[in-house]
């Protein structure tokens, strides 16, 4: 990332997210058509949870992407970065043990969870490859990983309009939705610069995951990718 808008440092990025937590289920729905909660969905069946079973779920902000799994009957531990991410979220869902945490020093010990799972915040996280080695850290042997991101179109003249859309058409309406506006430029911005499928893939490789795979959500819009420890 070389753009000046994406050197941001993680109390940065934090403050952010404090900013817009208060809309941004809402704001994530309208900017996407709808698609994000048909994206979450997908996360849900793709970790398969079972009951009993202990759940990571990074980057939950409010605790919304938590909701599939506790409903499973798993035991799920929502962890995020931004503090008004958090406050929001116990506000609106007061029996998640939302938790503080940095993706790169997870605040858990080793081999404690079955599954780890982040949907649209790996690329947030300042250093990717050492949130990709703490997630493996914290997953027993065996257990598996599901990343959730926006990647590249996989035809190239819909990438081009999809850019142009990252960049021109989403700000303005962000504008209309959002309590902060500029953070959805940083974030259409962060989107174009991140790695395409097989790149995030080698790289959940190279942090010593195995089995990894990837699926292409919306035409490669979102990927879903997934690997075991």
């Amino acid at each position: 990332m070389t753009r000046a808008s994406l050197d941001k440092q993680p109390h940065e990025v934090a403050a952010m997210f404090d900013d817009v937590a208060a809309n941004y289920d809402l704001t994530n729905d309208v900017l996407s058509l709808g698609q994000d909660r048909r994206w979450r969905r997908t996360v849900a069946q793709a970790l398969d949870v079972r009951p009993g079973e202990r759940v990571l779920d990074l980057g939950a902000g409010t605790g919304t992407s938590s909701l599939p799994f506790a409903e499973a009957g798993a035991d799920v531990v929502p962890c995020d970065f931004s503090l008004g991410m958090l406050r929001e979220g116990k506000r609106r869902h007061p029996s998640l043990p939302l938790t503080a945490g940095d993706a790169t020093r997870l605040p858990f010990a080793d081999g404690v969870f079955d599954a780890v799972t982040i949907s649209f915040a790996l690329r947030n996280v300042h250093d990717t490859d050492a949130a990709l080695r703490e997630m493996l850290r914290v997953t027993r042997p065996g257990g598996r990983v599901v990343i959730c991101e926006f990647s590249h179109p996989t035809w190239a003249p819909f990438r081009t309009v999809y850019t142009e859309y990252l960049m021109r058409a989403l700000p303005p309406v962000a504008r209309a939705v959002s309590s902060n506006p500029d953070a959805y430029v940083y974030l259409a911005e962060s989107i174009r610069s991140w790695p395409d499928q097989p790149a995030l893939a080698a790289r959940l490789q190279k942090a010593g995951w195995q089995r990894v795979a990837w699926r292409n959500l919306s035409a490669g819009i979102v990927a879903l990718h997934r690997a075991v420890r």
